[in-house]
């Protein structure tokens, strides 16, 4: 079980990793930012990515902080997703976990599939949290795995067949590892083969 920690410790690292990445607009820097300025909660979110990543302009995570906050404001999921981010590592502001662990539930209660995903992964670890709470990270990394999003899927394999914030069920953790595998997560196979989970589908 403790190898089998590690390696959830490092799916978690995977999962994070997969969080964070550039997300193209198509459009133009200049028309990004004059959309942005002009109240577009989507075009202010494409914007923060462009100064949190340096697309068609320098990198700026003030000016990334300030248009994903704006976005977020406006209700806009995925720029809280990414808001929630730069509270954790304080980039572009101060670092605030209760700021951030706010805005990622924001996101997560919207039906954002990767904060989902962060948010009970959160509550597995007992990361920003007050403590470990596993029913709660059932109920976040399960809507996030019923999005599609294979790394939740695979993480809800393990905890159906560890019976972590759920009753054990080998049957449906079999199933949602193999669904993850399917779905492109390529170490699900690791955690298949580990938890044995061949000879419950």
């Amino acid at each position: 079980m403790n190898n089998l920690d590690m390696k959830i410790k490092s799916l978690i690292l995977v999962i994070l990793f997969m969080l964070i990445g550039v997300v193209s607009y198509g459009q133009s820097f200049e028309e990004t930012l004059k959309k942005a300025k002009q109240g577009d909660a989507m075009a202010q979110y494409y914007l923060g990515n462009m100064y949190e990543f340096g697309e068609g302009t320098p990198v700026n995570m003030k000016q990334s902080f300030y248009w994903y906050k704006r976005s977020a404001e406006q209700g806009n999921a995925e720029a809280q997703c990414s808001l929630s981010f730069m509270y954790d590592k304080g980039k572009g502001t101060l670092a605030n976990e209760k700021q951030g662990l706010y805005w990622r539930k924001k996101s997560a209660e919207q039906g954002n599939a990767k904060c989902q995903s962060l948010l009970g992964l959160m509550y597995y670890n007992g990361i920003g949290i007050v403590k470990k709470d596993y029913k709660k990270a059932f109920f976040w990394i399960k809507k996030s795995a019923e999005q599609g999003f294979p790394a939740s899927q695979c993480m809800l394999g393990m905890m159906y067949a560890e019976g972590e914030g759920t009753l054990a069920n080998k049957k449906q953790g079999a199933y949602w590892v193999k669904k993850s595998y399917e779905n492109g997560y390529k170490r699900a196979k690791e955690f298949w083969d580990k938890l044995e989970l061949w000879k419950y589908e």
